[in-house]
This record gives structure tokens, sequence and C-alpha cells, in this order.
């Protein structure tokens, strides 16, 4: 799931939202729909992409003109004028699917590589500039300013075979099944076109592909491969899609076995079986963890680990290459911060207070407010940053007014005292950054009903807890009733500057305080247990003893 680039930056990266249409370019890196979700509605003139993608997307969405686009092709750069400041980006191959790439901005806000869907490979670092590129033991002569890097495997600790080994794998596999009448291919995904070519060309058949099932498929391989293209369904070489495969392969064997014939052969290309050990027996556990080889699950289905993303170990192995100063995850499921590369390096960078880019966030300001008791040495471990965000952040969204003072005080400190940075922006997945002035009436209408409900729920609970609280001081004793009173008069205290404590209601604060919480997506803190049920639990445990 991509995520939106600072508000400073005059430009977006694969995403489509009333936030994004309003950068000034835009740039999409591949034709996968969850790249492209919303372009319908948000894309704007100039979107920069391959000629390929360009026409995969124009086939999927032809509501969309084709003068949008500029074409930008592999290995070529383009200046870019901009009224703020020209810049230039170039396209990188990212070795994921058709038409994809990655693209490298260089501009006054700094360096930016933007990997989008990647596979990394040697191949793929070596067609940077060489000047980004470092050796064994030696930093690059210029580092990238921050990369935006494609995590999606970035927990997974196993190694993964490159795709050249992936697809010797499956045909190792049809070449130890001559008798199978049907070789069903589960890889109608964007991306593994490079399977079918390979096995046609090895067997010396083409392959059936359903255009009313697989369009997209279909599409991609009448513009690379048209001649592996079948039109006989009685092929023994077949293209089949993921949805309820393992229903479909126990029901194909079945009908195999019930007429005496030969099984089928089903083949499932992917890696997201390998990172999903979930519901496994002990015995698929321990295949699994050899992903360089065919695994034949309990369903009768052959499973193969290609993946068109970069394993945790090639992630790493580009990060050690590459040097950047710091690492922005495009995955919200994994979070940069996890990566060994970010660990030791990135919180160590010290980032000045003139960095370019640094300037263009407006985040750092969360540092005081949200977790005061972060202290330097959680920025080295990390997990006290973790920990303190999850204590505090759940998602919220409304704008944020930043005075001008609060804009010197923030330029004024260096970023590395801020334990809120873009690791913690990204790892969240928040999706839209801080809005303009103009866009907060259509927040505000939200937000406001929010706080109506929040505050009629609180004083909902208040009057609960008097009823209680009047029961529990008649069952006491006499003994206890000096301390008692005493704690009703600070129940009472509690509850009566409640309406202007942050516990319980965001509509306590003023205006500024409430919309700097909401810009970092950070609500008010939940309330604390009242006195009378702690109170109760204490009278429990002395009758219990």
């Amino acid at each position: 799931m991509p995520i939106e680039m600072p508000k400073g930056l005059q430009f977006s990266v694969d995403t489509w939202t009333p936030f994004s249409r309003r950068k000034r370019h835009h740039f999409l890196t591949h034709a996968h729909k969850d790249h492209s979700q919303g372009i319908i509605t948000y894309a704007s003139y100039p979107v920069y992409s391959t000629s390929l993608t360009k026409t995969l997307l124009l086939q999927n969405y032809p509501q969309l003109d084709e003068s949008l686009f500029v074409d930008i092709e592999v290995g070529q750069s383009l200046i870019v004028k901009d009224p703020d400041c020209d810049f230039t980006v170039t396209a990188f191959d990212a070795n994921h699917c058709p038409g994809a790439v990655m693209f490298l901005f260089e501009g006054n806000f700094g360096n930016i590589l933007h990997t989008g869907d990647c596979r990394l490979t040697p191949e793929c670092l070596q067609s940077l500039p060489e000047k980004y590129i470092g050796k064994k033991g030696k930093e690059p002569k210029r580092r990238l300013d921050y990369v935006f890097l494609d995590c999606t495997f970035g927990q997974f600790s196993k190694k993964m075979p490159s795709r050249h080994m992936a697809i010797q794998q499956i045909i190792n596999c049809i070449w130890k099944h001559p008798n199978a009448p049907t070789v069903y291919l589960h890889c109608d995904l964007l991306g593994q076109e490079e399977i079918l070519v390979e096995v046609s060309q090895r067997f010396g058949c083409k392959i059936f592909v359903d255009k009313a099932k697989h369009p997209e498929c279909f599409n991609a391989l009448e513009l690379t491969a048209p001649e592996i293209l079948s039109q006989d369904s009685c092929s023994r070489f077949q293209l089949d899609g993921f949805p309820k495969l393992y229903e479909k392969a126990e029901a194909k064997i079945a009908e195999a076995r019930a007429n005496y014939q030969q099984e089928p052969l089903i083949i499932r290309p992917s890696a997201q079986w390998y990172a999903c050990d979930e519901g496994f027996s002990q015995t698929e556990k321990r295949r699994i963890e050899r992903p360089d080889q065919a695994v034949r699950d309990l369903y009768g289905v052959w499973h193969v680990c290609y993946s068109i993303h970069s394993s945790r170990e090639e992630l790493e192995w580009a990060l050690q290459l590459l040097a950047p100063k710091w690492v922005v995850s495009t995955t919200p499921s994994c979070r940069a911060m996890e990566l060994n590369y970010v660990k030791r390096h990135c919180f160590k960078n010290q980032g000045a207070s003139d960095d370019s880019l640094w300037k263009l966030l407006d985040i750092g300001v969360v540092a005081s407010s949200v977790a005061p008791d972060v202290s330097n040495k959680s920025l080295s471990g990390l997990s006290g940053i973790e920990k303190t965000f999850e204590s505090y952040v759940e998602p919220l969204s409304e704008p944020i007014v930043i005075s001008t003072s609060q804009r010197k005080r923030l330029s004024a400190s260096p970023p590395s005292k801020r334990p809120v940075t873009l690791f913690g922006k990204a790892r969240l997945g928040l999706q839209y950054p801080v809005l303009d002035r103009e866009e907060e009436e259509i927040v505000s209408t939200s937000s406001d009903h929010a706080d109506r409900v929040s505050t009629e729920s609180v004083n909902a609970s208040f009057q609960q807890d008097e009823v209680i609280e009047m029961n529990s001081v008649k069952s006491l004793d006499r003994e206890s009733s000096v301390d008692l009173k005493e704690t009703k008069c600070e129940s009472t205290e509690i509850k009566k500057c409640a309406n202007v404590s942050p516990i319980g209601s965001s509509k306590s604060y003023n205006a500024n305080l409430r919309k700097f919480y909401r810009s970092m997506n950070v609500p008010v803190p939940r309330p604390l247990p009242s006195l009378v049920e702690l109170m109760k639990l204490n009278k429990r445990a002395k009758r219990s003893i």
C-alpha cells in the first residue's frame, strides 16, 4: 500500500487522493491496482510512467485520457520544471512486473529513491548512478537522503530463491509428472508472465488463458508475448486463478481418482504461502523451511517460492550498498525500523537541522507533547519508541495549524531528538499528512460529531460512577468513614475537573491543541479507571484474604 509523500514535496508517487491531487506532478511506478486505486477520480496532468504501464493502465481504466500521461522509460532522465524549483527524475528497472520502475528524484529537497514495488538484484542496483553505490566496507561517494522502500517481505527471514531459480523449480516439477494430462499454473498476477513464457518455450506448447477470467494477465501477455497464447481450452497447459484454489484443487483431483484417471498437476508460484506458516502441520513446516524446492500441500497443490518482492536478506544487502541516511517503508505492515540497517545506522545519523527534507515534514513537534518521557537512550534502542507509540496512538485525522514561532523552533532543533519520525508515520500506515486550511471544513464536520459522542459517553460514565460510589459508601464500615470522605472528595474533585481535563474527551482541549493531536493521528489519552472502581477492587481483595 503506497504512502503519501511529505507535504513540502511538489510530487506524489502511486497515491491518488484529495491530498496527492494538490501536488503538481504525479508518478506511477507500475500498473498494479493497489498502486492505481483512485486514479480515475484524482488523476491530473502530468502523470509520469513508462509507456507499457500506461498501456496496461488504460486497458484497465478506459475512462482515463491518454493525454494525462508523460512517458519516461527505463534509464531515461527528465528535468521537471516547477515554480518552486526544477528537479531531475530518472527511471530504473524495478524487477517487479512489466513496465515497473523505480524513480530517483534529485533536487533542492535532496536525493530520494522511491522503489515502488521491487525485487532488488545486483542488476537493479548496478543500473543506479555509481556515486550512490558503495563498495564493501566503503560508503558511496554521495549518500541518498531518503529511500522509500518496498518492505513487503521485510519480516520474512528465510532466503528466497531468485526468480530464475524459482522458474527452474516449476520446470522440474512438470518434468517429474509427465503423465499429468493437464497442468494448471496459478499465476494470473501481473508480474508472473515470465513463468508462462518460460514454460511454453521449454515444453513447446502454448498456454490457454481465458481472457474473460484473467483480463489483466491476458492483456499483458498480448503485449509482451502474444505467441504463447492459445485459444484451445483443452490445451495441456492452462492458466488458473487463486480464488477458491484449494476447493478447485480437491475437486479436480477427486474427479480424476473417481474416473481412474491420472491426476492433474496444480502449481502455485507464490512466496505468500511460505511467509505465512499458520495452520500448517509439523511436516509441512519442516518442508517450508527449504523454499528452494517445490512442496506439495495437503490439498494436492504444489507450491514454489516465486517472489516479485525483495526478501529481508535482499533488503539488508541493498541498504548496505546504498547506505541511505533514512529509510521509509512504503508497506505499513512491515516497519522500516525493524530492518537491521535502520536500527544500526539511521538513528545514529544525527540529522542536522539544515537537512533540506526535514524542513518539509512538519512532524517533529510531537516529540515534546506525545511522548515526553522518551529518553535519548530510546532512540538507539528503538523498542522504547515503538512501545511509547503503541501506548498513545490510535488513528485519527484532522489538520493542525502550526504557528510561525513553532516552525522556527522546529527548524532550530535537530531531528535526532524527535522520537516521532517518518518511520513512525509510515509504520502506522498514515495515508494522509497534514492538510491545509482549505480542507479543514471537510474534516471538521466529522470531528465535531465525534467530540459530541465522546462527551456524552464520558458524562454517562461519570453518572454511573456516582451511583456505584453511593452504594459502596453505604456498605463500608464506620471505622473507615474518614478515609472514605477524603477519597470521595478526591473523586468528586476529579469529576468536576473532567470538563477541563484532557482525559476522556478531546472537546476539552483548545482548538490548536486538539488539531495538533489529530494532525499526528494521536488521540486524547483514554480515561483512567475511576477511584470508586479501584476501591471496590481493593475491598474485594481484603475480603478474599
